[in-house]
């Protein structure tokens, strides 16, 4: 379970292919923009509003500097380490297989889950669009799945006001599809929807500042900052929990340290200054949605706070008095506009998620699909998940089952549960990158970092005690759906991967038991 690949191993291979340190700090800041700006502020909104009303603000600086924290430890990783698979590599070279295995099961969690709550956010805004350009209602029982609960540890189905996600179903098939027959996106194409999100957003922002109105934001904290007594990811703690989704793509700055000039300069100005802009961003565009038509949630039928896509949160809002409220809202930031009367420019917003969401869901899956492909290739997954078609030169396999997976989950279950159970892993796996890069300091400090983490022995224990408390905030649910997860997961490492394993069986490069009791060598390589 301790064995571990070698980090000179990892690094002959990526050596063969090394690439041009081109990339300046504007480069790598706008690289990031892009990357993060989108599919949270987009759709959840409106469930960060229900979780904490206007208090909302002061959870995206939360989770934005929890990722900032993270973020520069898993730069020092990626920097030394620029090949692919993350943390799951990360984490094999430097703790051991069974700890990768959980990072990777997690990834799994993270990215297909993510790909179901950007399918769900998409349909939101496609039968908002189409009910207000065409004048058609889609039948409720198949634009919602049902609203799920706990009775105990038990998930209890309400089927009162949905049954299934049909638009959500398509568009996770439409997206799998093209990636089975090959059709990517192209970089201009990618550029193309970046800037189509960042004007919508942009144009929002401009529209709806100057119509603000300060009582709007009475009371501030109407959840406080923990949530009601009695309940779980609610207040302004609960709801950085699940606004930490909209942060995540930082990392395409930390795998760009290899195109990086200066890396030691560049990679933190690019990581710091991405978060910072999107933080302000976020805010203005969190600050226009409050102040123009107000943010308070709803309560359930016995005065109770409820979660987002809860029975109880429902209920609350097929009441009539409820109708027009953001939280409310399936397509958040159109329905801000069209309810301070711009209805043309809350359609283009719609039509500007229309188009740049199924580009995230692509790189969700494809990303997805990648994980498994580098766990395959190790031999912790049965190598018939990594077979290329014969005619589209995919790995069609792994892309099918990622598809399936995601739309079923994008079938059943609301856009705020999906994000929150898709950070629990996110989080996992960034928590472990934090040890990671500590551990290897002690194991290996003479190797070459192209980027040091600054102050690691004040950064990484934060961005640890981070992670820790934004999963503890997440809701209850959520919380279980990680141990749960991982559980299956030891079952199917124990049940193949640990006998299967290409390290294991001493396929891959030079293999070293790890005795977690040793104390570290300090030498090169040393495993």
């Amino acid at each position: 379970m301790w064995r571990v690949k070698s980090l000179d191993a990892i690094l002959a291979t990526a050596e063969k292919k090394s690439l041009h340190r081109s990339l300046g700090p504007i480069q790598l800041t706008l690289l990031g923009v892009g990357a993060i700006i989108g599919t949270g502020i987009f759709v959840l909104t409106a469930a960060a509003s229900q979780k904490a009303g206007p208090g909302m603000m002061l959870s995206f600086v939360i989770a934005g500097a929890v990722c900032a924290f993270a973020a520069l430890c898993y730069s020092e990783l990626a920097s030394m380490v620029p090949v692919s698979g993350s943390a799951y590599t990360y984490t094999y070279a430097v703790m051991g297989e069974l700890l990768a295995w959980m990072v990777g099961w997690a990834l799994i969690l993270e990215y297909a889950v993510a790909a179901s709550a950007v399918s769900v956010g998409w349909s939101g805004y496609f039968l908002g669009m189409i009910e207000h350009a065409l004048n058609f209602h889609w039948p409720d029982a198949l634009r919602a799945g049902p609203a799920w609960s706990l009775n105990g540890f038990v998930p209890v189905a309400d089927f009162s006001h949905g049954i299934v996600n049909i638009p959500a179903i398509v568009v996770a098939l439409a997206v799998t599809t093209l990636l089975v027959i090959g059709t990517t996106e192209s970089a201009t194409v990618n550029a193309a929807l970046v800037a189509i999100k960042v004007t919508a957003l942009t144009v929002f922002v401009i529209l709806t500042l100057p119509l603000m109105k300060s009582g709007n934001f009475a009371p501030f904290t109407p959840n406080g900052w923990f949530g009601p007594h009695g309940t779980t990811g609610m207040g302004v703690f609960g709801a950085a929990a699940s606004i930490f989704f909209a942060y995540v793509g930082f990392d395409a700055v930390s795998t760009a340290a290899e195109e990086t000039k200066n890396p030691q300069r560049n990679v933190p100005i690019g990581l710091i200054g991405s978060l910072g802009i999107c933080t302000i961003f976020y805010l203005l565009v969190a600050a226009g949605a409050v102040g123009a038509i107000g943010a308070q949630p709803v309560i359930g039928p016995e005065g109770q706070a409820v979660q987002p896509g809860s029975a109880g949160f429902q209920a609350a809002c097929h009441l009539a008095a409820n109708a027009n409220q953001l939280v409310c809202s399936n397509e958040a930031l159109a329905h801000v506009l069209r309810q301070i009367n711009f209805p043309l420019a809350g359609y283009l917003l719609g039509l500007a998620a229309n188009l740049a969401l199924p580009s995230v869901i692509l790189m969700m899956i494809y990303g997805q699909t990648r994980i498994f492909f580098v766990m395959a290739r190790d031999g912790l997954l049965p190598d018939k998940l990594a077979t290329i078609h014969p005619k589209w030169k995919t790995p069609h396999i792994v892309t099918i089952v990622t598809g399936l997976f995601v739309a079923i989950a994008a079938a059943f279950f609301p856009v705020g549960q999906l994000a929150d159970i898709s950070n629990s892993g996110t989080l996992f796996a960034f928590f472990m990158v934090a040890i990671a890069v500590m551990v290897l300091r002690v194991k290996d400090p003479h190797r070459p970092r192209p980027f040091r983490t600054p102050a690691i022995w004040l950064v990484a224990p934060i961005a640890l005690a981070g992670c820790a408390f934004l999963y503890l905030n997440l809701p209850l649910e959520s919380i279980l759906v990680l141990p749960i997860w991982g559980a299956l997961g030891l079952v199917i490492y124990f049940a193949y991967g640990f006998r299967k394993s290409h390290v294991g069986r001493g396929l891959v490069g030079e293999v070293h038991e790890l005795d977690p009791d040793a104390p570290p060598t300090g030498l090169p390589g040393a495993d």
